[in-house]
Parts: C-alpha cells; structure tokens; sequence
C-alpha cells in the first residue's frame, strides 16, 4: 500500500463551489480505476474548521505503487496540472490499514496529521507506539478508515482518518471536507499492519 496526496491552495476569494462542480462531475471517473485502494476527494475553506486557506486536497491509498505511477502520468492527472499547475505530490509507504466499525457509511471528513521524526527518535519505537494508536483509533464508533503511511526522505509519518460525521476533539491534524469518495480496490489493501 502507498499513501498518496497533493494539494492545490487556492486564492482566498476562489469560489469553492468550483471545486465541488469538478468533483461531483468528474468525481465518479475514478470509481473504477484498477489498482486504486481509495480517494477521498478533500477539500478545506479558509475560515472553517480552522483552515487559513481554500485547498483541494485529495488523499489516495493505492493498492500498488504501478497503478499511483499510471494515475500521475494520465489524463486525469494532466487536468489537474492544466487547471492549477503541477503541484508536488506527497508520497508514503503504506504501514497500516484498517477499516473501522462506519466502513459501511459515507465518510464527512479527514483528518491528516504528519508526525516528524526526530534525529533523537528511535523509528521502530516511533512506528509501533503509532501502529498502537491506530489499532485503538479503528475500533472508533465513526471511523470509516484510518491508515498511516511512512515518509523515509523526511523521516516522517503521515496519520490519515476518514470520519462519518465531523472529526471529534481531540482528533489532531488538518480537517478536510469529504465531498467524494471513491474506492474500487479497498478490499485489496488488506486490513492491519503492513510493516
């Protein structure tokens, strides 16, 4: 499994319904893509849930690594660089995968968090004492999915939840707004850890 993301800011006065036009209309294109685990099609405005900034957001959880590869070199991926540049694409090793006791419901939102590994820190510990973290956090009455995925070129870890109501305090991390889920291969991620 590899986690995936990349985010679009937009000005502060962009009209978001033109973002939630793209989805509801394109959306649905990614519903069958062969090698995609899930993507939820995510979106934060600026002055809810504390965002400072209008953003489409996407996060994928690819099924394999040839599928992510195919996605960024197709037509897809070549209109999001045509309507907004290209932008940089974040990438993780999948270490775990769960769906949660609300995998039946449609998501509402995400949360993301992305953890910084110290120089100090011992990986392994810091791996299994978050491993710990999303074994609870999947038995969690609305988490429909959480994963957590490694970054070994910044030596970080990148926490991902998807919520079927809005995220609960104390969830930590950048709240995004779900507007599509699309999920052809979620069976093929497996549950559980991966490390």
């Amino acid at each position: 499994m590899h986690a995936m993301q990349y985010s679009v800011t937009l000005p502060a006065d962009y009209d978001m319904e033109i973002i939630r036009h793209r989805v509801r209309t394109k959306g649905h294109l990614l519903d069958t893509f062969e090698g995609l685990g899930l993507k939820a099609y995510g979106i934060r405005e600026r002055g809810t849930d504390g965002s400072p900034v209008n953003q489409y957001a996407p996060f994928y959880l690819w099924a394999d690594q040839a599928a992510m590869n195919r996605f960024l070199t197709g037509d897809g991926f070549r209109g999001v660089i045509r309507d907004f540049g290209r932008p940089a694409v974040h990438n993780w090793q999948g270490l775990y995968h769960r769906p949660g006791p609300a995998a039946g419901h449609t998501p509402d939102t995400f949360t993301r968090r992305t953890e910084p590994l110290p120089e100090s820190a011992d990986v392994a510990t810091a791996i299994e004492d978050a491993l710990a973290t999303h074994e609870k956090l999947a038995a969690t009455e609305a988490v429909h999915t959480t994963a957590l995925g490694l970054d070994p070129h910044h030596w970080e870890l990148v926490h991902f939840t998807l919520w079927t109501d809005a995220a609960p305090e104390p969830a930590t991390g950048e709240r995004f707004q779900v507007l599509h889920l699309s999920t052809p291969g979620l069976a093929r991620l497996g549950g559980g850890r991966q490390w």
